[in-house]
């Protein structure tokens, strides 16, 4: 969306900018009576913290099902508002997301599950522990019951970023950029009818190159897109 950052309050004349805070009530005298003073501006980013302190509060104490419930509901507030557009600039698609989107849906299938492995729960508590600094488990470290899981957790986080890549690319076209993302697309929503049922390291590819038109489009560095391309060829069925 766009707006206009920069916000005046009309009951007592402060201003602050809507884009540290993500609101427009005064921080002053909390009237929400304000006006914007700057032009509108693309804007899809909150000023959203990850907070798992209530699920690493479970671990010791309560059943794996309870500590997956809670990652998933915390990891869930967390992607529904995030955003990659910040005042008109464009963020890269950062590790701590792509975790938080995997414990997402790793918490989510193990809160839902009646047999619980040893190794999904070893996993659940590696993205609880790593997802704040945006560290995962290895591809190949992967328990084969959730591997569709990390392949859906990667099909979501491309849609978001992908989301936000286009709004992006309304205001600052680039053919280039639009045609591999339509590539990425295409290999998104093939991963997605697989049901995320794809070997982790085909995921991990399409992260990174979503990641890479991102970069290719932030850094405007022309040996980004030809990453972005190398790692499409990985996802080719025929391979």
């Amino acid at each position: 969306m766009r707006i206009r950052g920069e916000r005046e309050c009309q009951n007592c004349g402060r201003r602050w900018t809507y884009y540290e805070t993500g609101s427009v009530e005064c921080p002053d005298c909390g009237s929400l009576r304000s006006v914007g003073v700057d032009e509108r501006t693309r804007h899809t980013a909150s000023p959203v913290s990850l907070d798992l302190r209530h699920a690493r509060a479970a671990v010791d104490s309560e059943p794996i099902g309870t500590v997956a419930t809670r990652a998933a509901e915390s990891a869930s507030e967390f992607v529904r508002l995030h955003g990659f557009i910040d005042a008109g600039k464009l963020q890269p698609l950062s590790e701590q997301f792509v975790a938080t989107m995997e414990l997402k849906h790793v918490g989510r299938a193990i809160a839902r599950s009646m047999d619980v492995t040893e190794a999904a729960q070893h996993h659940l508590l590696a993205l609880l522990d790593g997802a704040q600094s945006g560290t995962r488990p290895d591809p190949s470290s992967v328990p084969d019951s959730l591997i569709p899981h990390r392949g859906l957790a990667a099909a979501a986080t491309v849609e978001d970023y992908r989301r936000d890549l286009r709004q992006y690319l309304e205001d600052e076209p680039d053919d280039q950029a639009r045609t591999v993302l339509g590539s990425v697309e295409d290999h998104r929503a093939r991963v997605a009818a697989l049901d995320g049922d794809i070997p982790p390291e085909r995921a991990e590819a399409l992260i990174e190159a979503a990641r890479a038109v991102g970069a290719y489009l932030i850094e405007d560095d022309p040996d980004a897109l030809d990453r972005a391309r190398d790692r499409l060829t990985e996802l080719d069925p025929e391979r």
